[in-house]
């Protein structure tokens, strides 16, 4: 059923302003899908260059049984590793759409038109666009019908400038997550602390700040799409 179909959005892009490896970081797909497909929804893959997408080997953790779990499967490996090339992609086929995160996704995401239009379609008619951590980025360039910015006027969040700056990569990463959000309208918000989960619900743009977030993001849309389906059918 189409109103039961989740588009997750894995970045192409492998590499950091030092040469350094990234790519996407791990649990912000695998928490996301565990907790949409526990409640029902079909999940697909789709990336910018289509086919594997690079792992940030940073987040390859098999203590965690979300990870292990999507690792062991070996259908959902297939589906991974032949991501549908966003070209591809019919935004009619989809109630939602996810941008997970990990630093590569600063880079390929927001200069993706043909992944702002999807979003922006989806969006359009009535679905939700959401986003974990760097993930965020995607929501740079979203253009609606009216011609004004997705984030303009929404409060969102995303990986914070603190934490980019905890980690030392503000010199490897081609801009800062916080300001650009900022500077396309957004009203940023970021939890007190750092590296905890911190989820922000704007309309229908469902955002979480960190790689923690995933899980909350998840759970906040499932329940978002479950008033709606209720509206539907009163």
């Amino acid at each position: 059923m189409k109103d039961k179909k989740v588009l997750i959005v894995i970045t192409s892009h492998d590499t950091l302003n030092d040469g350094k490896q990234t790519g996407y970081w791990l649990g912000e797909v695998t928490h996301f899908y565990h907790i949409l497909r526990e409640a029902g929804y079909e999940v697909d893959f789709t990336s910018p260059k289509g086919s594997q997408p690079p792992l940030d080997q940073k987040s390859y953790d098999l203590r965690d049984k979300d990870n292990r779990q999507f690792l062991e499967d070996e259908r959902l490996q297939s589906q991974l590793n032949n991501t549908i090339p966003i070209e591809a992609v019919n935004p009619e086929d989809y109630i939602a759409i996810y941008y997970a995160g990990g630093h590569g996704a600063m880079w390929d995401f927001p200069s993706n038109e043909r992944l702002a239009q999807i979003a922006a379609e989806i969006y359009e008619k009535g679905g939700f666009v959401s986003a974990v951590c760097h993930g965020s980025a995607g929501l740079l360039n979203i253009k609606l019908a009216n011609g004004r910015s997705l984030l303009d006027g929404k409060t969102v969040t995303g990986f914070a400038n603190l934490e980019e700056k905890l980690i030392r990569l503000t010199k490897a990463v081609p801009y800062l997550l916080e300001d650009e959000l900022k500077n396309q309208g957004a009203i940023y918000k970021r939890g007190i602390l750092p590296f905890i989960p911190h989820v922000e619900v704007s309309d229908r743009l469902i955002s979480g700040q960190n790689p923690q977030s995933a899980k909350a993001v998840a759970k906040a849309l499932v329940k978002s799409l479950s008033q709606t389906t209720h509206k539907s059918l009163e």
